[in-house]
């Protein structure tokens, strides 16, 4: 929303009302984008940085959402496997190579489907519903634009407290589990990153069992993954060194 500060000095924005509460949007950068103009730029190493950072964040952003929201929905089996998982994927997937192709950020899953959910959502009517709203709302911005992001609050805090009633079934006698659980969960909000969560998560996992003697206990594609992490946060010393 626009408009003055709040005087008493929270980080709350007093709505203006707009000129007017429709206007045509603009599709000037739909599709102006260059494959191969990153290379120009930057080198090769730090082009595959960025590529392999964007794969990171939306591929565990993605599975961080679907895994919370189908346990909350219910439609997970014995093993905690989401129902259809590659289907999911697949759509995220195309979604963000035609962010791309939009000139716009990656496209991803977003935790607050959450809030469908806990209102009954199961079929994906709901995401439909969601989707040709937002269409509606590209002509309709400005008077989006009114809504404070504080009106979403007590939405947000019902989501996180559903989500929070999954943590009964860790096992928090393990620290092996309850310390790579913990950090996932606080390091989300924290760093307001998913996939840095999911990563301290992985990473600590291996480091602990690595500690504890039982490595075998940690499948072969855990220690792919948290190696994966570990370049994707030491992405920043690297670029420097490569720059």
């Amino acid at each position: 929303a626009t408009g003055a500060v709040n005087p008493k000095g929270w980080n709350l924005n007093v709505p203006a009302m707009p000129e007017t509460i429709a206007a045509t949007p603009s599709f000037g950068i739909l599709g102006d984008f260059n494959l191969l103009g990153g290379f120009d730029r930057i080198s090769l190493v730090a082009a595959v940085l960025l590529v392999f950072t964007l794969l990171l964040a939306d591929f565990f952003d993605t599975m961080g959402t679907m895994t919370a929201i189908g346990n909350q929905a219910g439609l997970v089996d014995r093993d905690g496997n989401v129902e259809g998982a590659n289907r999911i994927l697949l759509v995220d997937s195309i979604a963000a190579a035609a962010g791309g192709a939009g000139s716009v950020s990656s496209n991803t899953s977003y935790i607050e489907s959450a809030s469908g959910v806990g209102e009954g959502a199961r079929t994906g009517l709901a995401s439909v519903v969601t989707g040709l709203l937002f269409l509606l709302t590209t002509f309709l911005a400005p008077l989006v634009a009114v809504i404070p992001y504080e009106a979403a609050t007590p939405a947000l805090i019902v989501v996180g407290f559903l989500m929070m009633t999954q943590i009964k079934g860790i096992d928090w006698d393990d620290l092996g589990i309850a310390i790579p659980a913990f950090l996932t969960i606080i390091l989300m909000p924290f760093t307001y990153n998913i996939s840095v969560g999911i990563g301290a998560g992985f990473v600590s996992f291996v480091v602990i069992r690595l500690f504890q003697g039982r490595t075998k206990e940690v499948n072969p594609l855990m220690w792919v993954v948290a190696g994966l992490f570990m370049i994707y946060f030491l992405q920043s010393p690297i670029n420097i060194w490569t720059a």
